[in-house]
């Protein structure tokens, strides 16, 4: 299967490259993740919108402790790091065999004891679901090893 991942990773590395990139870093608007588009291909918990909203991660014991093992559940799924400051994360996740570019984004809201996430598909109207999907695998990767 080897030969076969290959073959995957080297059509989504091609791929990825064809899609837009964010006119500027991404970043957290008046203290908040950004608004979902109201596209049916972005959710966040800092929405309240139905069908954009979901839970926050929720944060047990320490919130530098959570932060830093939410970096590794985000990595262990294949995520990159874009830009990290104080209690805000910028992530990316390449859709395999399309190579579309996701936006995922997080702030730490440590007086709350959560921290908010924002999954935006960077192109195109529908996702089918893979943003709310990825943040439920996020959540369960997150709350497994917390």
């Amino acid at each position: 299967m080897s030969i076969i991942d290959d073959l995957l990773g080297g059509v989504t590395g091609v791929a990825s490259g064809l899609w837009p990139h964010p006119a500027e870093k991404l970043h957290l608007v008046n203290g908040k993740l950004r608004p979902c588009p109201g596209t049916p291909n972005c959710v966040s918990s800092e929405s309240a919108k139905p069908g954009e909203h979901v839970e926050p991660l929720s944060v047990k014991g320490s919130p530098d402790k959570a932060w830093e093992l939410l970096k590794q559940v985000v990595a262990s799924m294949g995520g990159t790091v874009c830009n990290e400051e104080a209690g805000y994360l910028w992530t990316t996740f390449v859709v395999p065999v399309f190579g579309f570019t996701d936006d995922v984004e997080f702030r730490l809201d440590a007086s709350a004891g959560v921290i908010h996430v924002r999954s935006s598909s960077r192109l195109g109207f529908s996702d089918l679901g893979v943003n709310r999907a990825r943040v439920e695998q996020l959540r369960a990767g997150f709350s497994s090893r917390s």
